[in-house]
């Protein structure tokens, strides 16, 4: 009796594997077609990169009079890097269409891959501005997004809060945006990632459950920056995968 529902069991999971599998494929070629038809420079930069890298690898092979058996290694690398230029370009088209819209900075933060521990609008206002707490190595973040001359109160607002509770931990502010002095949403990531790393895993998990009774403040703020940008994004999980 055990052994029939070990098989059946062992059946069923074959098959939520073979239809995730699928539901994958289908969001690339989804988003290979809704890229596509923005992206006029699509196709000819992964067909250069297959034709350039495969080139390459051939000639290479040539030289040492083996580039018969290279070939194989040559398409595969060049199709290698057209699924990573296509991931590049979608993640491009996702964040130039998410810059600016209520909820980007959010979106992104909570798409970041890492020991990062991420609040969403701690602090807001009616107008949709925000401020976001993002946890990490670093120590504590504070990322702004809105309108600069009601966001800089917001921080300051958010800073005396935070620091109240967790003493010499290293406070960063980050307001996103495209002028001097701040950072655009496609760097908000990179920049993130650049920041020293001032705590250890450990010191983290503390500092979170201390700011755990802060709560948020202020008004809702949307999930995501729009419906096609949560559809992109999972997309884009996808192709790490693969």
């Amino acid at each position: 009796m055990a052994g029939k529902q070990d098989k059946e069991a062992a059946k069923l999971a074959k098959k939520e594997k073979r239809a995730a599998s699928k539901a994958r494929r289908g969001q690339i070629f989804e988003a290979f077609k809704m890229q596509r038809k923005e992206d006029k420079a699509l196709i000819p930069w992964m067909v250069g990169s297959i034709l350039v890298i495969t080139g390459v690898v051939f000639g290479i092979g040539f030289i040492f009079d083996v580039h018969w058996v290279v070939l194989p290694l040559g398409i595969l690398l060049g199709a290698l890097a057209a699924v990573i230029i296509f991931g590049r370009r979608v993640q491009k088209t996702v964040y130039s269409k998410a810059d600016g819209q209520p909820g980007a900075a959010a979106w992104a933060l909570e798409n970041m891959r890492g020991r990062w521990k991420v609040t969403p609008t701690v602090a807001a206002t009616t107008q949709l501005d925000a401020v976001h707490r993002v946890l990490g190595g670093p120590g504590v973040v504070l990322v702004a997004e809105g309108a600069p001359h009601r966001v800089k109160s917001l921080l300051a607002q958010e800073k005396k809060r935070v620091s109240r509770l967790i003493g010499e931990t290293p406070i960063y502010n980050v307001i996103i945006g495209n002028e001097d002095q701040q950072v655009p949403l496609k760097k908000l990531q990179g920049y993130l990632m650049k920041l020293p790393r001032n705590l250890k895993p450990a010191q983290v998990d503390a500092l979170e459950a201390k700011l755990a009774a802060l709560g948020n403040r202020g008004a809702a703020m949307p999930k995501g920056p729009m419906p096609a940008g949560a559809k992109m994004r999972n997309v884009q999980r996808t192709i790490r995968r693969r």
